[in-house]
């Protein structure tokens, strides 16, 4: 799978452009991301097919829950510093756009978490759920919660040079070589921010705090994904039935793999940490 390919919301017509209205719908958040760009260009009808799978877990209250744990877990381990606008170094406008941004971020950090795993685990055969009889785990999801929160999200290509000690800092931690998550490629529209928020934020993440957001969130999720009342049916063998062949189920298993268990996973739980930094936070509970 060509992980350079990537089919923007913009670019999309016909059914590709409702497959993004929908995921947007369902994710409650005004942005495609990634993932969901790069298969849509390596393989439409696949991407389709498996976002028809896996959509009706986001949809249930179960899946409302967990989000609201997860953001919980995050924000009750970390001692997050806030800013005012001032301390942030931007006008007013700006700081409406940052706290919009990363609100975004936050509302995407469960259903990614969340979807890595599902398609990880039902793309190697490995999803086999036992869900609780529960009325919880079926019912819809709340149409309140995480409605009209966030800003669609936009970035830079390359960070100022004046970023350049802060984005190795940031690779350092997270294990990336090259490359810089799209949280950071945000942030760093505001490069005196983003500085001042990681020269605070490192040592926070670099504490056992951080150890025990990411274990109680991998464990939230492993929970989730455990208990689904629905089971996607990704397996090889499902894959093969719809016309997909060996080379791209490969292809995609390798992709999911790798952000299910890459550097990928210590971002997902600093998103609602980066919201909570400028009070742009979600739910904690569901009341």
């Amino acid at each position: 799978m060509d992980t350079s390919r990537q089919l923007y919301a913009n670019e999309a017509t016909g059914w590709r452009r409702g497959v993004y209205d929908d995921v947007r719908e369902t994710f409650r958040a005004p942005v495609v991301n990634w993932i969901f760009r790069t298969v849509m260009a390596n393989d439409p009808e696949l991407t389709r097919y498996a976002w028809g799978q896996v959509k009706p877990l986001f949809e249930t209250r179960g899946f409302a829950r967990l989000s609201v744990a997860y953001r919980d877990a995050v924000l009750s381990a970390l001692d997050v510093p806030t800013y005012r606008r001032t301390e942030a170094g931007v006008s007013p406008a700006e700081f409406a756009e940052l706290r919009g941004q990363l609100a975004t971020f936050d509302v995407v950090a469960p259903r990614l978490a969340v979807l890595f795993e599902t398609m990880d685990r039902a793309l190697h055969d490995e999803h086999d759920p036992s869900p609780p009889d529960e009325r919880w785990a079926t019912g819809a999801f709340p149409d309140w919660l995480d409605r009209d929160r966030g800003a669609p999200p936009t970035m830079v290509d390359t960070p100022p040079e004046e970023l350049a000690d802060t984005v190795d800092s940031i690779r350092a931690f997270h294990g990336f070589e090259e490359s810089l998550p799209s949280i950071y490629r945000c942030l760093a529209q505001w490069p005196t921010f983003l500085d001042t928020l990681w020269s605070d934020l490192d040592p926070v993440f670099e504490g056992e705090g951080f150890d025990r957001a990411l274990a109680e969130t991998t464990d939230l999720v492993d929970e989730f994904v455990g208990t689904t009342p629905y089971r996607p049916r990704l397996a090889p063998a499902d894959l093969r039935g719809v016309g997909v062949d060996d080379t791209t189920i490969e292809g995609v298993q390798g992709l999911f793999r790798e952000f299910n268990t890459g550097p990928v996973e210590t971002v997902l739980p600093a998103l609602p940490a980066f919201a909570a930094s400028v009070d742009a936070s979600g739910e904690r509970s569901l009341g």
